[in-house]
């Protein structure tokens, strides 16, 4: 039972996702910080509120945060198919020094 609720937290904590998901992801990260760097400065700036710029920016990582840090399936929507593992280092061809190593 314990076992089951740890490998659970494990695979929600892991956060695998791929090559794919990690392009989206810095995408929407930066989509997201430069929109609401931009809003934050403009309205602060119009506002002449410091505070207004801080919140805003603030709201905005903390949006980034939410949206690019979870696993969500979206990310992993193209995995890697890996190779099979074969028998050792047999037939690899290395030589060293002279002498084939099997």
């Amino acid at each position: 039972m314990a076992d089951q609720l740890l490998q659970q937290a494990q695979d929600l904590f892991e956060g695998q996702i791929d090559f794919e998901g990690q392009k989206l992801t810095e995408l929407f990260s930066t989509i997201i910080l430069a929109v609401t760097g931009f809003l934050a400065f403009g309205l602060g700036f119009a506002q002449g509120n410091i505070w207004m710029t801080l919140w805003i920016g603030l709201g905005g990582t903390a949006l980034a945060f939410l949206v690019v840090v979870p696993p969500y399936p979206i990310y992993n929507e193209n995995p890697e198919k890996w190779l099979r593992a074969n028998s050792g280092m047999s037939g690899s061809g290395i030589e060293v020094d002279g002498k084939k190593i099997n």
